[in-house]
């Protein structure tokens, strides 16, 4: 009898920069790149050497990965991306916030909260701009639900843009990651998009810059999560 089951689609596995502040999936454009800049210029081809010299310096400038001092409180939620808010919404049912990266962000994602990686969720898709507010629903994504410490699941979700075609995660359904941990990246523009639930209250609008690791995006009201808060006293 033939086995039909197929394993799902899977974001790229990789693993987070060590003691250099370059993301490790950088290293083969930078090296690759630094060694065709030096033979153009050994061979005196100038005009190429000068391109390939600022080829390398934008991907170098792109696969930066500096360290962040995360701020430490346990109800924010911290921007999990570096970019341009471009959506920013609180309703009753909770707090929407879209990210947008272009090409001289930072492209290393970091958990907005301390807590328990509980899903993935990767799907193949199209690569039209990440600015477009629907490239949520067809590009490629990579989605992540977070049991956090404070108390609610929050999700995450890598998209690829028009350029990007590389999705990569550093971490799996089980793990405890830290706020602002490093839980993967994408390659040359993206998105990320942030659902958060009823009990968070918003701290940015919409044309803000954010960091990841840095910024908060969101404050979740510890007082109504805890026995005894105002939910408990209305029940």
């Amino acid at each position: 009898m033939n086995d039909t089951t197929t394993t799902p689609a899977q974001a790229i596995s990789g693993k987070p920069r060590g003691g250099i502040p370059i993301s490790p999936q950088g290293w083969p454009f930078l090296i690759g790149g630094a060694a065709l800049t030096v033979g153009a210029w050994l061979m005196c081809w100038t005009a190429l050497a000068v391109i390939l010299l600022i080829l390398f310096l934008f991907m170098l400038n792109f696969f930066r990965d500096p360290e962040r001092a995360t701020p430490q409180g346990e109800g924010l939620f911290i921007s999990p991306a570096d970019g341009k808010v471009v959506t920013a919404e609180q309703t009753a049912d909770g707090v929407h916030v879209d990210i947008f990266m272009n090409v001289f962000n930072v492209h290393v994602n970091r958990a907005p909260m301390a807590g328990r990686i509980s899903h993935i969720a990767y799907t193949r898709g199209s690569f039209i701009n990440a600015a477009h507010k629907d490239a949520g629903e067809h590009n490629e994504r990579n989605l992540f639900e977070q049991q956090a410490d404070a108390g609610p699941v929050v999700r995450y979700t890598q998209i690829a843009g028009l350029i990007a075609r590389r999705i990569i995660s550093y971490v799996a359904v089980g793990d405890q990651v830290k706020a602002g941990q490093r839980i993967g990246m994408i390659r040359f523009g993206s998105r990320v998009n942030c659902e958060l639930p009823a009990g968070f209250a918003l701290k940015v609008k919409v044309g803000d810059m954010v960091s990841a690791g840095l910024t908060v995006l969101a404050e979740l009201d510890t007082a109504k999560q805890q026995p005894g808060g105002k939910d408990d006293e209305q029940a």
